[in-house]
């Protein structure tokens, strides 16, 4: 009985003994497999005739990979929530800077957000020529988040959110229970007023509004807000329509680990600055629960391609968190499996 060796591990087989029949006793199939007989390939029409002697070394070798097989859905993720809402989409988009109505909504459905903000103000409820901006917005399937965009002071904040609330519990919309706060510094920056943005969150807290507060990424401030109530803090990535993406992502970093500690679950949103789909993934990759934009689409050169893509790039950022990225490494790190390679002399 010939002697011989299959991947380096000795067996004894009958006389005569084909390539066939080693197959054959492996219990594999011939169409998955590549043999090797003393370093020498076996094309597959030759294994019935070709006969293995005593001191061959046969390699079998077949296709290695890692993973489950692929799904026709992504793995379940918990909704979104603030306050009393909950949302499966984590994009908030904006209705600023639109060239028509009509494409603002194309926008919104190719996004698939469920969340879109208003500011109450009546050049931005009625445009020049009489449209109003409410009927243009699938209010069935959209929730409005009215904007106190364009306020400087804490007075003039919870003054808009008031009229919001006002305007809105009209409309079978829950919208009028909550408001995005902004209350600027400038008009240059458009940066937050920490002292007012505190202030405004205290009052309209007070109001019983559920406040989603527009804030820098100084997590020290973004505690306090948290602090006085507010239902969410939402960090700016860079200036209101800089499109710089996210300049300082340490601070946002800090900003989760202050918001989230003992309470994982708290929304932390990311407003303003964004400027394309990879800004949004990063934003997300961060382990921030969501997005707000508005210029990144709007003034997009194809507003809707650039929609779509914000969708795709929100779901790819929170899977690619949720999933866990790999660690960074100085050196090299194979992908393949090294169990089962076949000899060689060479590598270092």
């Amino acid at each position: 009985m010939p002697s011989i060796t299959v991947n380096e591990q000795p067996h004894t087989f009958p006389d005569p003994f084909t390539v066939a029949d080693l197959i054959r006793h492996l219990g594999k199939d011939a169409k998955t497999l590549a043999v090797e007989v003393n370093r020498a390939v076996v094309p597959r029409a030759d294994h019935p005739a070709r006969r293995l002697t005593d001191g061959d070394a046969v390699e079998v070798v077949t296709l290695v990979g890692g993973g489950a097989a692929a799904t026709h859905e992504a793995p379940a993720d918990k909704p979104l929530k603030v306050g009393k809402f909950t949302f499966r989409s984590r994009l908030f988009t904006g209705t600023g800077k639109y060239p028509s109505y009509e494409l603002m909504q194309q926008c919104m459905d190719a996004s698939g957000c469920e969340v879109t903000t208003v500011a109450v103000r009546r050049e931005r409820l009625i445009d020049k020529d009489g449209k109003n901006i409410l009927d243009h917005l699938d209010l069935k399937r959209l929730t409005i988040l009215p904007n106190t965009a364009g306020c400087f002071s804490a007075e003039d904040a919870v003054r808009h959110a008031r009229l919001a609330r006002e305007l809105l519990s009209g409309l079978e919309n829950p919208g009028a229970d909550w408001v995005k706060l902004e209350c600027l510094a400038d008009k240059r920056t458009l940066l937050p007023d920490p002292i007012d943005t505190l202030k405004a969150t205290e009052q309209l807290v007070k109001d019983g509004f559920t406040v989603l507060v527009y804030t820098s990424d100084d997590p020290v401030l973004a505690k306090r807000i948290k602090e006085a109530g507010a239902a969410s803090v939402m960090p700016a990535g860079s200036p209101i329509g800089s499109g710089q993406g996210i300049l300082n992502p340490n601070n946002i970093r800090i900003c989760l680990e202050y918001l989230k500690e003992n309470d994982p679950d708290y929304p932390v949103i990311v407003d303003a600055g964004v400027g394309t789909a990879s800004d949004v993934s990063a934003a997300m990759e961060l382990g921030c629960d969501g997005v707000l934009l508005n210029t990144a689409v709007a003034s997009a050169k194809d507003p809707l391609r650039m929609a779509w893509a914000m969708r795709y790039a929100t779901d790819a950022g929170r899977l690619a968190y949720l999933a866990g990225r790999i660690p960074k490494r100085l050196y090299a790190n194979a992908s393949s499996p090294t169990e089962g390679i076949i000899a060689s002399s060479g590598g270092k």
